[in-house]
C-alpha cells in the first residue's frame, strides 16, 4: 500500500477549519493507504511553550484523532518526539539544505516579521517537516495550501539527496482538497481560520459547546447586500458560510445558494449552526468517552511501530552519508 503522512501541532485549539480542511480526509485515507498521523510536538517548540500545557494539548490532539474516526488498528498514531529519528534526520537534512531556500519560506517571513528575536528552530522548521515525511517513505502528504511550499522544499531535498548519495528517499506528492481546504475566519473572512488568532470568535473549536457554536455563527461577518451567491472576492464572509455548509452536508455550493436565495442570511446562519452542532456532537461524544490511559496506550503502540520504520530509514541515510561503517 502507498503511504500517507501528516501531523498536527498540539498548540491552540483544533478548530473546524483544521477538521474540514484536512483531518476529516484522514479518516478516508486510512482505508486506502498505510497512514502515519503524528502529534508534532517538536514543531510546537519554535515558539515558547508551557511544558504542562504542551503535554495536556498533546494528549488532547491524540484524543481528537481517535474521536474523528482514526482507527489505531489501521493507522499509526504517535507523538513526534517519542521517535528520536525525527530530530536526528532533521539535522542531517539541514546539512544539505541551502540557507537561501529556508530564507524564501513564506511562513518564516510571516511569523518572524517585526520580531526582534526569532528562534533558529522557526527558520529550520521545514527541515524537520521534511524529516517527518521522508522517514516513512511517504507517497502522499495531505497539506493545506499554506504548507505546499514546505512540501515542495521536501521534494527538492529528497531529490538532491538521491542525486548526491544514490536512490534513498521516496519523493512525496501533495494531496490538497479542492473544497474546504481553506476555511476562513468568521470574524475576518479575508483571513484563514487560525488556532493562533487572538480573536476566538473567528473560529469554531471542535470542543466548543453547542451554545458557543451557535453564538459564533450567528455573529459571523457577512455583508449588507443580503443576496445569497458564492463570490469569495466580493462576498468573502457569505462565501465562507456556504463553503462550511457544503463540506459538512456534501451538497454543492450552487445548490445551497439556490435554496437560500431570497430567504436572507439569518436562516442560512441558523441552519448552518444546527448542521455544525451535529457535526461536532459525534466527535465530542467519542472524545469525552476516551480515557487518558487509553489514549496513551495507543500512542505508545504507535511510537513503537513508527520507530521500527524510522530507525531503518535513518540508518540507511547515516550509512550513505559516511556516518556508519
Amino acid at each position: 500500500m502507498t503511504r500517507v503522512f501528516s501531523g498536527v501541532q498540539p498548540t491552540g485549539d483544533i478548530h473546524i477549519g483544521n477538521y474540514l480542511g484536512a483531518m476529516k480526509h484522514f479518516v478516508d485515507l486510512q482505508d486506502a493507504h498505510e497512514c502515519f498521523f503524528c502529534v508534532v510536538d517538536l514543531h510546537a517548540l519554535t515558539i515558547p511553550q508551557d511544558p504542562d500545557v504542551l503535554r495536556r494539548k498533546t494528549i488532547e490532539v491524540a484524543g481528537i484523532y481517535l474521536a474523528i474516526g482514526l482507527n489505531p488498528t489501521k493507522t499509526t498514531l504517535f507523538v513526534q518526539s517519542h521517535v528520536p529519528a525525527h530530530s536526528e534526520l532533521s539535522w542531517l537534512l539541514e546539512c544539505i539544505t541551502y540557507f537561501g531556500e529556508l530564507s524564501r519560506m513564506t511562513q518564516f517571513k510571516d511569523k518572524s516579521a517585526g520580531k526582534e528575536n526569532v528562534s533558529v528552530g522557526l527558520f529550520t522548521y521545514p527541515d524537520l517537516m521534511a524529516a517527518d515525511i521522508l522517514l516513512y517513505d511517504t507517497n502522499y502528504v495531505p497539506v493545506g495550501a499554506d504548507q505546499k511550499q514546505h512540501l515542495e522544499l521536501t521534494r527538492d531535498i529528497a531529490q538532491r539527496f538521491n542525486n548526491r548519495f544514490g536512490e534513498t528517499f521516496v519523493v512525496p506528492e501533495p494531496l490538497i482538497s479542492e473544497v474546504g481546504a481553506r476555511i476562513m475566519s468568521l470574524s475576518d473572512p479575508e483571513k484563514k481560520m487560525s488556532k493562533s488568532a487572538e480573536d476566538e470568535v473567528g473560529r469554531i473549536n471542535l470542543l466548543d459547546t453547542p451554545e458557543i457554536v451557535k453564538k459564533k455563527i450567528m455573529r459571523a461577518v457577512t455583508d449588507s447586500e443580503n443576496s445569497i451567491y458564492y463570490d469569495p472576492d466580493k462576498k468573502p464572509g457569505l462565501s465562507n458560510l456556504l463553503t462550511l455548509m457544503s463540506v459538512q452536508t456534501g451538497r454543492s455550493i450552487e445548490e445551497i445558494a439556490a435554496d437560500y436565495d431570497g430567504k436572507g442570511y439569518g436562516l442560512l446562519k441558523k441552519d448552518l449552526a444546527e448542521v455544525t452542532v451535529n457535526t461536532l456532537k459525534e466527535i465530542q461524544d467519542k472524545y469525552y468517552g476516551l480515557s487518558q490511559d487509553e489514549i496513551k496506550r495507543v500512542l505508545s503502540d504507535g511510537a513503537a511501530r513508527a520507530e521500527t520504520i524510522a530507525t531503518k530509514t535513518l540508518q540507511k541515510v547515516q550509512q550513505k552519508m559516511g556516518l556508519r561503517y
